[in-house]
């Protein structure tokens, strides 16, 4: 018998793309839904999965959770905004 999910048990985050991250996926925001507990790597791979162009994404990007940069295991809750963004070269 496959699981039920329990709808209060689902996050949703919206999830913003800068630069190359935004043109692969042609958009620059977008919310995904997910089961919680949930992570930044969660939300990574619920991205590449639902978006064409987004398999392209990196499996690790840098990431930042509502401004603070942070790791893929970090926790996401409903509500918070998950940045992706790409490398940043200087000159």
């Amino acid at each position: 018998m496959p699981a039920t999910v329990n709808p209060a048990t689902l996050a949703t985050v919206r999830v913003r793309f800068f630069a190359r991250y935004a043109e692969l996926v042609g958009r620059s925001e977008a919310e995904v839904s997910l089961p919680l507990p949930a992570t930044v790597g969660d939300v990574v791979r619920r991205v590449r999965e639902d978006f064409p162009g987004a398999g392209d994404l990196p499996e690790r990007p840098l990431a930042a959770v509502n401004l603070k940069q942070a790791k893929l295991d970090a926790r996401v809750q409903d509500g918070d905004e998950v940045a992706l963004l790409p490398p940043i070269a200087g000159g």
